[in-house]
């Protein structure tokens, strides 16, 4: 099964984010949003699993939780926006990975056996940070994350 993970959108859905998401079976936004069209946009590639980020404060935003836990291509997925709000052990309650944004700043990293995976950033570029959102190949050897480098200027 793969899976899209994209974050930090700000209202602005890229062609080239579309693109790397196109053929994907499952697509996990991990907050800051922006704007309600982009779910809708997503949803029309893959079904999708989000959750709302700090700057998701209108009402619409009302409609996503803080944080989620999903079962997708048999593995447990936790996501949540800021990895600084992780408040469980994922080693201890069966977690496989950890998905999350905020920071805007990608990330692939394996801690006691669980993965933690930050797409980074796909909306407006924020000073030289990367754009760039994430594929993950879940299948039975193993976790196979990938960061995708988006080519835009703005």
């Amino acid at each position: 099964m793969k899976i899209g993970v994209i974050s930090d959108t700000h209202g602005l859905l890229r062609p080239e984010a579309e693109q790397h998401l196109a053929g994907v079976a499952h697509i996990v936004h991990a907050g800051d949003i922006g704007r309600p069209d982009i779910i809708a946009r997503l949803r029309q590639i893959a079904p999708v699993t989000a959750i709302r980020g700090n700057v998701d404060t209108d009402d619409w935003a009302e409609d996503y939780p803080d944080t989620e836990t999903v079962r997708l291509g048999g593995r447990v997925i936790h996501i949540l926006h800021d990895i600084h709000d992780l408040k469980l052990d994922p080693s201890s309650s069966g977690i496989d990975v950890v998905m999350s944004g905020h920071s805007h700043r990608p990330r692939i990293e394996t801690v006691q056996s669980v993965l933690y995976l930050n797409p980074g950033s796909a909306g407006p570029r924020r000073f030289t940070l990367p754009i760039t959102l994430a594929t993950l190949e879940l299948n039975e050897s193993g976790l196979w994350p990938i960061i995708h480098h988006l080519c835009a200027a703005r």
